[in-house]
């Protein structure tokens, strides 16, 4: 039986759900472990960083269902500088303007960015798929 294009896209969104939430999760321990040891803007880039590799790989292989490649992974990242640049300043915000602590902001931050970064990875992904110009990572 054939799926509908809306039935696609909503398995897509919860595909995209799912993984962001373990790449979150993961993401939200290492920041909080690093707080520890580190202010929490240095915390949340290191975390950040992680978080934006494990995302690429799910999102290619898991949700979006392309094929991992050199060049959609050098331009990965840019939808990430997009995103962590509007991040971090939202997040400077909620724990100086807003008081909200440091371990609970980043949380509100990717809940916020959440449509944003599902737009910006669906286009980036596709258009690194569909114009591959170098071999597959395996």
């Amino acid at each position: 039986m054939m799926q509908h294009g809306a039935d696609v896209r909503w398995q897509r969104w919860v595909r995209f759900l799912c993984g962001g939430a373990v790449n979150t999760l993961l993401s939200y321990l290492l920041y909080l472990g690093l707080i520890q040891i580190m202010p929490y803007q240095g915390a949340y880039l290191v975390a950040y960083v992680a978080g934006v590799l494990l995302a690429y790989w799910l999102n290619s292989r898991f949700v979006f269902r392309v094929p991992l490649s050199w060049r959609g992974m050098f331009t990965y990242p840019v939808v990430y500088l997009v995103q962590y640049l509007a991040a971090a300043a939202l997040l400077e915000l909620l724990v100086r303007f807003v008081s909200v602590r440091p371990a609970y902001a980043p949380l509100l931050v990717t809940a916020i960015l959440m449509p944003l970064t599902y737009l910006m990875n669906k286009v980036v992904l596709r258009r690194s798929a569909a114009t591959r110009s170098g071999p597959e990572m395996k």
